[in-house]
C-alpha cells in the first residue's frame, strides 16, 4: 500500500520540506476564487458594491458565477484596486499578453490637448 502525500513529504530533510511548504503556498496564492481574492483584501461585499456603484447582491452574485464577460471581470477587478491583464499561455511559445480589444472605449483627448494647448 502507498504512504500518503504528508508521510512522505515528512521524510524529506526540513530544508526540503520547507521549500515544499513554499512552493504550495505561492500556488495556492496564484489560484484564488474573486471572493477569496476579496477576503484577501479585507474588503466585504459591500464594499466592493460601492465602489461598482451596485447593490451588495449583485457583488454577491458576481462571486459565485463561473462564467462572466470579461468587461464584467475588469470592473470587479477594478474595484478592488487591481488590472486585469489576460495571458495565454501556449505549449510552444512564449506566453502572450492580450491587448484590450475594440469593445474598450478609448479616451479621446480633450480639444485643448489636440490643439497643443496641454502638453
Amino acid at each position: 500500500m502507498g504512504r500518503i502525500l504528508d508521510a512522505m513529504i515528512a521524510t524529506l530533510p526540513a530544508a526540503q520540506r520547507s521549500a515544499v511548504a513554499r512552493r504550495a503556498a505561492a500556488l495556492i496564492d496564484e489560484e484564488l476564487s474573486l471572493r477569496e481574492l476579496r477576503k484577501a483584501l479585507r474588503l466585504t461585499q459591500t464594499d466592493v458594491a460601492q465602489r461598482l456603484k451596485k447593490g451588495q447582491e449583485v457583488v454577491s452574485r458576481l462571486e459565485k458565477r463561473h462564467d462572466m464577460m470579461l468587461s464584467t471581470l475588469r470592473g470587479y477587478v477594478e474595484s478592488l484596486g487591481g488590472k486585469l491583464e489576460l495571458v495565454c499561455r501556449f505549449e510552444n511559445r512564449a506566453a502572450v499578453r492580450l491587448k484590450a480589444g475594440p469593445g474598450k472605449a478609448m479616451k479621446r483627448p480633450s480639444a485643448r490637448a489636440r490643439e497643443g494647448a496641454i502638453p
